[in-house]
């Protein structure tokens, strides 16, 4: 039980370290276009590595589950279309919750 204390004050304390080190970082190096292009760019990198672990994989093993692609699919087809957020969300969750109600 103490080796999970001690991991969480760890993080905890890597945390708060990597927040002090961002608000300590000058403004010339925050003003830099490699560095706001850096910014734009990791959100996407981290949201499309989200996407794709949680739509391949089920725990620690690969997993193509149809429901999961077919709704990700729909998402990837709203997104071409220029749909909105809320529509992209409802696109995905209907494709899949569909495809679990006929047992696929």
């Amino acid at each position: 039980m103490t080796g999970t204390w001690i991991a969480v004050l760890a993080t905890a304390a890597g945390c708060y370290a990597f927040k002090l080190t961002g608000l300590t970082v000058p403004q010339r190096v925050l003003a830099s276009s490699r560095m706001r292009r850096f910014a734009e760019l990791v959100p996407v990198a981290l949201l499309a590595a989200l996407s794709a672990v949680q739509t391949l994989t089920s725990g620690h093993a690969f997993d193509l589950d149809p429901a999961r692609l077919a709704g990700m699919a729909a998402a990837i087809v709203a997104l071409v279309l220029r749909a909105p957020f809320l529509v992209v969300i409802v696109a995905a969750v209907g494709t899949a919750a569909a495809l679990r109600a006929f047992g696929i």
